[in-house]
């Protein structure tokens, strides 16, 4: 089971019609949504589960610029203002702090990686710096190893995911968005040429325009339309502790564990150069496009059988009653990877005593809807007028969220953008561009 996520009261019957429908009730969906419907834009968000269920709440919970590919970093920036003032956007704490975050580095290559970072990220690296020290010291009370350097970022933070996208989502209501909950969509429909609306699994919705914010789930819903969407699932196994007496209060990464501070006073814990990717016919469908990543990452992605038949995205998905693929899948809901969370947890007691007899509370693991690059999909379809695409956030969309919805509402409207998207747009994938990974997933 995935962590519990505060609830989202469902919403009124289902309308006939709307302006904006958003397949997808995760932070970027539901952040698009409280954009659009302040502007007075009528918005239905359909969720064939619950708000947040998936990875917008199984994430790490960082809220972070360090370490981001330089083409996020504009928009990465803006969200970061915008986690500034989200109790007031939102009108509840939703447990953002900046308590900064910290690349922990073993040896000077690590230096010279965080350091090359840096000097990419150019104006945008703000307040990020190299320290070791004292100065590193202070920021790891209890520690009992020292680090040859850190990368710092005292503005970056933490918010809590089981807390932010319901959050959003309350506030989008109030705004008047409609959220409807286990509200499927089987298909996207069309009329001469452009989106006409969606058909869900209590009836059709007529609308002029359709935003796909459907994390892991986007590319099979773009294949519906002849669209294709190379994005492939990895799983990413993350577990939690009972309240910790001490200890750092920020975030950091390392090889062998990572962790952030939580509000109700543990850890989340992982190990970040640790995860799965469960075989599937995507998964040769779009072999040349991922070789590039592959290259990069194939260290720290282990291969998994057993799904390429059966599985949610399998040749023939296990249907077991009535209903589709989506409404037999409402929540993924993977099995954790224990032995991984348990060496990250004890390569973490190395450096921490502190953690030693505190109570693991909770392991659990989710879906992260990964593109060849890296970089998310935020843009229309030139191809298909009226349709939108928001995915592919690869393991970083809760920090960027607020932010991506904000720019994804942009693109509806066709008000000026947040951010050039230019390096977000979809034809990247059919026009021939080079992928050019320049972190991981």
């Amino acid at each position: 089971m995935g962590p519990p996520v505060d609830p989202v009261p469902a919403g009124d019957l289902q309308p006939k019609s709307a302006d904006v429908i958003i397949v997808g009730g995760g932070i970027i969906g539901v952040s698009a949504a409280l954009f659009l419907a302040r502007k007075g834009i009528s918005v239905v968000v359909c969720e064939k589960g619950h708000v947040a269920g998936e990875q917008s709440s199984r994430n790490w919970g960082w809220c972070r610029r360090m370490g981001r590919d330089p083409r996020e970093l504009p928009l990465i920036v803006e969200a970061m203002n915008m986690w500034g003032g989200i109790e007031e956007l939102v009108g509840e704490d939703v447990g953002f702090r900046r308590t900064g975050i910290l690349y922990l580095c073993q040896d000077d290559s690590d230096v010279e990686h965080h350091a090359d970072w840096l000097k990419s990220a150019g104006d945008y690296g703000l307040d990020s710096r190299m320290i070791e020290g004292r100065a590193l010291a202070d920021l790891m009370p209890g520690a009992r190893k020292t680090f040859r350097a850190a990368l710092h970022t005292p503005s970056d933070g933490r918010a809590e995911p089981q807390k932010a996208a319901p959050a959003i989502a309350r506030a989008a209501q109030r705004a008047g968005a409609g959220i409807l909950l286990r509200c499927a969509v089987l298909g996207i429909e069309t009329e001469g040429g452009r989106v006409s609306g969606v058909v869900t699994e209590n009836g059709p919705i007529r609308a002029g325009t359709v935003v796909v914010a459907a994390g892991a789930w986007s590319s099979t819903l773009c294949r519906s339309l002849g669209i294709r969407l190379p994005q492939l699932a990895v799983r990413s196994s993350v577990m939690r502790t009972g309240p910790v007496e001490g200890g750092p209060n920020g975030a950091a990464w390392t090889e062998g564990f990572a962790y952030r501070k939580r509000l109700d006073g543990g850890y989340t814990i992982a190990n970040g150069m640790i995860s799965y990717h469960h075989l599937i016919p995507d998964s040769f469908r779009y072999l040349a496009d991922f070789l590039p990543i592959l290259s990069r990452e194939w260290r720290s992605v282990g291969l998994r059988f057993g799904e390429f038949v059966g599985g949610p995205w399998g040749m023939s998905p296990k249907l077991e009653g009535e209903g589709s693929v989506y409404e037999r899948h409402r929540t993924l809901d993977p099995a954790p990877a224990v032995a991984p969370l348990e060496q990250a947890r004890a390569n973490m007691e190395k450096v921490f005593p502190v953690l030693k007899g505190v109570p693991t509370v909770q392991r659990w693991a989710g879906f992260i809807d990964a593109t060849p690059d890296a970089v998310p999909v935020i843009s229309p379809v030139n191809s298909l007028p009226g349709l939108v695409i928001a995915t592919g956030f690869s393991g970083h969309g809760f920090g960027i969220g607020p932010a991506a919805g904000r720019l994804a509402a942009d693109l509806v409207t066709g008000n000026r953008p947040l951010v050039d998207p230019t390096a977000f747009r979809y034809e990247r994938f059919i026009d021939g561009t080079k992928h050019r990974p320049t972190t991981g997933v």
